[in-house]
């Protein structure tokens, strides 16, 4: 196999090929490198590439499979971790000025357990400053930029991850989920994101954001994600609402179909504008999933955009955890988190009490909907990729919304905690991807990811790979 073919590879197809000896860990490991080394001057997805201990990491899998030693369903497999999260002895900086020099002494649960299954770890990928927003860029580490058009961005604020998938950078990508942040950048680079149910891949170290916020990955195909769902499901002590175990297989299960199951789709879920050509790729998209033998009905919802009560969550976690720090630090913060943090600082008891009740309301409509039905799409999001620079999209309408705002599909399955993923849906007729979003019913995991590798079967996506730097 060529190094591209290499590094395009799938997690799954490469750790069975290096299984059955007709590839080696380290000529993978080469492949990815050299790929990053080629393209991530152009694109900015890695902050960290830790190439030299991934290369030793390499070898020392090849020398287990030489002696019949298999660590794991992903061994010798790269894995790139988002900047937020603990990986140990690496710099995680949070795409901070003021934490840029900060080192972690311990992996997170996710990167504990991906890492048990043989991945090695190749680096950090970028992320807005504490993940506060749909794009991705920081002081500390400057814009990470689309494949597809380096002029545009990847989304966020896994967007490093995202860019790095789409362009072969690493199979697997590790990120976090607050209000969309592997969904919109899946969206808008062309690859696969999934938030499993809250609780269901632990959190550690816990924070008030952890109310929100799921760790998952980012993929190109949807047997990876499965595989990796596999490792990283399961309850830690360290994580007081992760989830039981339920001895569930997701990889083993997933060629299931949808027949007979009910498959509803929103264009809007009754409050959102979306742009013409994004909501008529997503219709047709829609259409096409009575191929895989469901019963797809478009239902016209009347539910209330949750953003005021998502707001309060997401704003709050802003000031708790920068409170300490505007007083003297705050020219040194990204400006609309600053801004966001100083919104959180002005809320009261009271209004977290008055967006509790309105999450619980929120989940209210919500469930009487899968009283009819066993799935819900809608597009991930209501624009295409949009340009470098901005915190967010232009005006839809006219109208320009409240900060990530226009995330109108994503954050609303936070509150929720439902699984949810971004797939392919199409590309607009400028080349630019747009995502199709799969909602399950809260604790349907499977159910979600059996729609992903149903739709993946009917409109193939894998194939289609970005002409880097030529945008």
């Amino acid at each position: 196999m060529s190094r591209e073919e290499l590094a395009f590879g799938s997690a799954v197809e490469l750790a069975a090929m290096m299984r059955r000896r007709t590839v080696s860990p380290v000529e993978v490991m080469r492949a990815t490198l050299a790929r990053i080394e080629r393209f991530n001057p152009i694109l900015n997805a890695f902050v960290t590439v830790q190439a030299e201990e991934a290369m030793c990491s390499a070898t020392k899998a090849e020398e287990a499979l030489m002696r019949g030693e298999y660590w794991g369903p992903l061994h010798g497999v790269p894995l790139h971790v988002k900047d937020n999260l603990f990986v140990a002895g690496s710099r995680t900086t949070f795409g901070s000025k003021l934490t840029e020099t900060n080192v972690t002494s311990e992996d997170c649960p996710a990167v504990e357990r991906l890492r048990k299954a043989g991945m090695i770890v190749i680096g950090r990928t970028n992320t807005p400053e504490q993940g506060w927003k749909g794009v991705t860029d920081n002081r500390v580490f400057g814009i990470t930029r689309n494949p597809w058009n380096a002029k545009l961005t990847p989304g966020g604020s896994s967007g490093g991850a995202s860019a790095a998938v789409a362009a072969g950078l690493g199979p697997i990508g590790l990120g976090t989920d607050g209000g969309g942040s592997l969904r919109i950048p899946a969206s808008f680079s062309g690859v696969f994101g999934f938030k499993a149910s809250f609780g269901r891949v632990p959190n550690w170290p816990g924070s008030g954001g952890a109310m929100l916020r799921h760790i998952g990955t980012i993929t190109r195909t949807v047997a990876d994600m499965a595989t990796a769902l596999d490792v990283m499901a399961g309850p830690d002590p360290r994580d007081l609402l992760s989830l039981p175990a339920t001895g569930e297989c997701y990889s083993v299960n997933l060629d299931c179909g949808l027949r007979d199951k009910r498959v509803a789709y929103s264009p809007n879920l009754g409050y959102a504008r979306v742009d013409p050509e994004v909501a008529a790729i997503c219709q047709r998209a829609a259409a096409k999933f009575t191929e895989a033998g469901a019963i797809v009905e478009q239902v016209q919802l009347n539910w209330r955009d949750p953003y005021d009560a998502w707001s309060v969550f997401f704003f709050g976690t802003a000031a708790a955890s920068l409170e300490k720090k505007l007083p003297t630090q705050a020219e040194l913060l990204d400006p609309g988190l600053r801004r966001v943090a100083e919104a959180g600082l002005k809320l009261r008891g009271v209004d977290f009490a008055n967006a509790l009740a309105a999450r619980h309301e929120f989940w209210e409509q919500t469930r009487r909907l899968y009283e009819h039905c066993d799935l819900l799409l809608c597009p991930t999001l209501p624009v295409p990729p949009f340009a470098v620079g901005q915190d967010d999209a232009d005006p839809i309408d006219g109208e320009k919304l409240g900060p990530l705002q226009w995330t109108q599909f994503t954050y609303p399955f936070n509150l929720t905690g439902q699984p949810a993923a971004s797939v392919p849906a199409g590309w607009t007729r400028s080349g630019l991807p747009v995502g199709l979003q799969i909602i399950g019913n809260r604790f349907a995991d499977l159910l979600v990811l059996q729609a992903a590798r149903a739709w993946e079967q009917i409109q193939p996506w894998t194939d289609r790979r970005p002409k880097i730097g030529l945008s």
